[in-house]
């Protein structure tokens, strides 16, 4: 590991400058994040260390987070890793050294408990393995390399996938796969996961990050408020009971409804122009 991974660092990404703003060190060279329009990348920068999680990677992606959920000019985040690896999970040396790889109230690597409101799109690369793995489940979408591959192997470690891969998997993929996952550690190939339905797009090696900022700025032509709202009811609907499924959407989204956005959405439409959305 080198000097320059665990420097920390106070400032994080502009918060009043919309358009492009250049790469900008959120904790040390930890973890970067790079914003283009209503699109926002965030990297994990420590590819000496196969992107693993340590305490400076854990609180600059927390910081990060926090800053693009309080940009009203960012409406979409993807998550990366440098150095052709997503993420190889927790930074062993750093957990025998008693690092923290937890962060912000936001859990292991800064996201996995209290991931954005905002959606956000995992682009791997290379290994997403063990908390790696878990970071990329805590993403709303997933875009992967044809040569990826993902795993879940705290069972080999005498370890257990706590980061949320154990309460996830199960609600992405068939049971008895993600039981097969879990349990033998090994790694699965990306073409596997894709046709279980877990990968978004499979494109080339080396390709990922381009397809996911692709789908991103998709994603960002869509309203905000409408955007966040949807994300909510698809991932806290789970456990709703069934008699109380719509009262409970109805709160999340009457407000959608009566917004601006949403009368300009239909303003929009009738005089066959792009909307001009505003959050609001």
């Amino acid at each position: 590991m080198s000097d320059n991974t665990e420097r920390a660092a106070a400032e994080g990404p502009g918060q009043d400058n919309p358009g492009t703003s250049p790469t900008s060190p959120v904790n040390a060279d930890a973890v970067l994040c790079e914003v283009d329009g209503p699109v926002a990348v965030v990297t994990i920068n420590r590819p000496a260390a196969r992107n693993a999680v340590n305490g400076a990677v854990a609180a600059g992606m927390a910081a990060a987070l926090n800053d693009l959920e309080a940009r009203q000019d960012v409406q979409v985040i993807v998550l990366t890793g440098a150095g052709g690896t997503f993420c190889a999970g927790m930074d062993l040396k750093g957990f025998l050294a008693g690092e923290n790889p937890m962060a912000g109230g936001r859990g292991f690597a800064g996201i996995v408990e209290r991931p954005p409101v905002k959606p956000v799109i995992a682009a791997v690369e290379g290994y997403a393995l063990a908390g790696g793995f878990e970071v990329a489940l805590s993403c709303d979408l997933i875009v992967a390399s044809e040569e990826a591959a993902f795993g879940l192997p705290e069972v080999t470690r005498g370890l257990v996938a706590a980061a949320g891969g154990l309460l996830r998997l199960p609600r992405r993929i068939p049971y008895h796969l993600a039981m097969e996952v879990a349990l033998t550690g090994d790694r699965i190939p990306a073409p596997q996961l894709h046709r279980a339905g877990l990968i978004n797009r499979l494109v080339p090696a080396g390709q990922a990050l381009a397809a996911a900022t692709d789908l991103a700025r998709r994603l960002s032509r869509n309203a905000p408020l409408a955007l966040a709202a949807t994300k909510r009811v698809v991932v806290e609907s789970a456990d709703w009971p069934a008699d109380e499924q719509f009262a409970r959407q109805n709160e999340i989204t009457s407000p959608v409804f009566g917004s601006a956005d949403a009368m300009e959405g239909a303003a929009a439409f009738a005089e066959k122009r792009p909307p001009v959305w505003r959050g609001q």
